[in-house]
């Protein structure tokens, strides 16, 4: 609770989260930082744990770390974060406003990184955004990972397919948490996603 209550009273740049922590794990500090901000958040992970990689994705975190990690590892993902975010709010800054993506019952505002569904408020983090984005960009094309990777990690970031997948199974929970009906995001097995055309 200190540290939900010390990022809310002065944001930071970015947080760190181990998942083995006194009192409240990092699985429900994410939970609860999501809640109420888009910060980069790096997850640490155990090194033969893919469950807690899996639900730390899940959850938000933008990046995640295996332990044991090397200092220099560490600081070179947080630069790599920092400088992606620091580049997109300055585009959002010299661009003109953008008008929104609108594809049935969803619309995208481009500039508040906005989402909602049937008119309902859906909370996603950058990555999911950026991820759907990319989908509802081109309704009916099929987007592969490596698309997707480059839409929300950038060219010079590489994650691992899995990463993508839980990203669309997270975007997937969200969207059916206010519509159970929710089926625009189709799997193209082998090959990749697309948003349902029409």
């Amino acid at each position: 609770d200190s540290a939900l209550r010390g990022l809310s009273a002065r944001p930071a740049d970015l947080a760190i989260l181990d998942i083995k922590m006194p009192r409240m794990d990092g699985m429900e500090l994410l939970s609860r930082l999501r809640r109420q901000s888009k910060m980069p958040v790096i997850f640490l992970t155990s090194k033969d744990d893919e469950v807690d990689e899996i639900l730390g994705l899940r959850m938000g975190a933008d990046d995640h770390i295996k332990k044991p990690f090397s200092q220099r590892l560490l600081i070179e993902r947080i630069r790599t974060l920092l400088r992606r975010h620091t580049n997109r709010a300055e585009e959002e800054q010299d661009a003109e406003s953008e008008p929104p993506i609108v594809r049935g019952d969803l619309r995208l505002d481009l500039d508040r990184f906005g989402c909602t569904w049937q008119k309902n408020p859906v909370d996603l983090t950058v990555t999911e955004f950026l991820i759907l984005k990319a989908l509802a960009q081109h309704p009916g094309h099929v987007k592969s990972r490596d698309q997707l990777m480059d839409a929300a990690y950038g060219e010079s970031i590489y994650v691992d397919d899995r990463t993508i997948d839980s990203h669309i199974k997270r975007l997937r929970k969200k969207f059916r948490a206010v519509d159970a009906d929710f089926a625009e995001i189709e799997t193209m097995y082998g090959i990749g996603y697309r948003y349902r055309e029409g």
